[in-house]
């Protein structure tokens, strides 16, 4: 049988810390934003980015307060909750403005960091007391953790029998046949024994790796913490795989009883504490999207993307944002989704990249603006790598993208050494957002990943700027309303 999300333990406990929010926040406002991605989406750079950006007053001119004039400055300050690791922000703006900038690394663990803003309010009375402020703490998490979260409404067999569906399409041959090779020889009704069970949760594991590779690109393949294990490799919360419907009755000791409880467990362990300690405490949330591998990948990855992005705002606990209902239970009222790595296109596919993903959230977004939360999708490249011009190839003018690609990159036939800049035709999107869900109709794209900009401006007081795309509307949207 399918399992609510929390019991009433878990309400107690998410009430009690958002009590503890506000008294630790009494006299200044906290807003909590929760950023996450699907698969090398960039969360690090946009949170870095976004950091960089509110500090050092850069250009954003989408960001109402600065444009306005009202938005005074930024600092950095300390997170009150000292058990979570801080978010790397120094050492991840090292990485791109060092002397050979590199892309930082990506998010393994979760990770906060507040950020204390001063403005002036728009608004009369506010106004007349002077500046204001507010507290952003970031929460930084891997994606593969927010794609385990349906899982806590799935029971083993009802998550088994998803996972296997998956398994066995046509598609998924190549990845998936070793495991349902070992599938089929297991006899799930067995003694249960430790063997047999790390085999398959080994097996499985690898079928997952496999299918996040940039030719297959899929999305919604839980559990997460299989790529992710950290602390937990190797233990049994981590060691189970699906199975199966048994066609008799199945004894306490057998195979299938083992690996039915360690999905339970690991639910229990790995997937409620998230849920209950940060999800559920969280206030707006930006959901980043590699749309490019999947586009490139094919339909199938177009699908899985699609459903992956409806399961994940199913779980968001969704609703206006009340101010004194939310001293005990937060809702999450704006949710955006962004689009990253924009600058591998040129300008005049923005938009069209805006209308797909748009296209992906359809229904899912009717949903939570029913539950009375906002949704926005937008284009992005939180860092713009790139820079745009034009070509002359056999009497045509084609609109191309300038930059350095990462050495060991690949494009017919030619490969790049991280040195050498060139001009790239990086293919255009269709008009029709319904075209890239059909076979026979595929998304062209000449995709490289590129490195860093190499050289930065600096602004009038010496701190670097770096260039981006759209990053100040999705500021805009998410903080915007609390700075007025």
């Amino acid at each position: 049988m399918a399992q609510s999300p929390t019991n009433v333990v878990d309400e107690i406990g998410i009430a009690l810390s958002n009590l503890a929010d506000a008294a630790g926040g009494a006299f200044t406002p906290t807003l909590r934003l929760g950023v996450t991605g699907l698969s090398r989406a960039g969360k690090t750079i946009f949170i870095t980015a976004l950091i960089h950006n509110l500090l050092t007053g850069g250009r954003l001119p989408g960001f109402a307060p600065m444009a306005e004039g009202r938005f005074i400055g930024a600092r950095l300050a300390e997170y009150p909750d000292a058990t979570i690791p801080r978010f790397a922000y120094e050492q991840h703006l090292e990485a791109l403005t060092g002397r050979e900038p590199t892309w930082p690394e990506s998010t393994r663990r979760i990770s906060q960091l507040r950020i204390t803003l001063k403005y002036q309010s728009a608004r009369w009375f506010s106004g007349m007391r002077g500046p204001s402020t507010v507290n952003l703490d970031i929460v930084d998490y891997p994606g593969e953790w927010l794609l385990d979260l349906p899982l806590l409404s799935l029971s083993f067999a009802e998550w088994s029998a998803q996972a296997l569906e998956r398994a066995r399409r046509a598609h998924s041959a190549t990845e998936a046949g070793p495991f349902l090779a070992l599938l089929d020889s297991t006899d799930p009704l067995k003694e249960a024994n430790d063997v047999d069970a790390e085999a398959l949760a080994a097996a499985f594991t690898r079928y997952l790796r496999e299918s996040r590779h940039d030719g297959r690109a899929l999305s919604t393949l839980p559990p997460g913490r299989f790529l992710l294990p950290g602390d937990l490799e190797g233990s049994p919360a981590l060691t189970f795989a699906p199975l199966p419907p048994p066609h008799q009755a199945v004894r306490h000791t057998s195979l299938y009883t083992m690996l039915e409880r360690r999905y339970e467990a690991y639910k229990d362990v790995v997937v409620k504490p998230f849920f209950r300690d940060h999800f559920a405490r969280l206030d707006r949330q930006i959901v980043l999207v590699d749309m490019l591998r999947a586009l490139n990948a094919g339909p199938e990855a177009v699908h899985d993307l699609e459903t992956a992005l409806t399961d994940v705002l199913a779980c968001f606990r969704q609703g206006d944002s009340n101010p004194f209902l939310r001293l005990i239970a937060r809702r999450i009222d704006r949710i955006l989704f962004a689009a990253t790595k924009a600058d591998l296109l040129h300008h005049t596919s923005h938009d069209r990249l805006e209308a797909i993903l748009n296209r992906l959230l359809a229904n899912a977004s009717r949903r939570a603006r029913f539950a009375g939360a906002e949704t926005r999708s937008v284009a992005l490249a939180a860092v713009r790598a790139t820079r745009e011009g034009t070509i002359r190839e056999k009497g045509e003018t084609l609109d191309v993208i300038l930059g350095t690609p990462m050495a060991g990159e690949r494009l017919d036939g030619v490969t790049y050494d991280g040195k050498t800049e060139i001009a790239l035709f990086p293919g255009d999107l269709p008009d029709d957002p319904e075209g890239v869900f059909e076979e026979g109709h595929p998304v062209e794209l000449n995709f490289l990943r590129f490195l860093p900009p190499q050289k930065l401006e600096r602004n009038a007081e010496g701190a670097y700027v770096l260039p981006h795309i759209r990053l100040d509307r999705a500021i805009d949207f998410l903080i915007g309303d609390w700075l007025k």
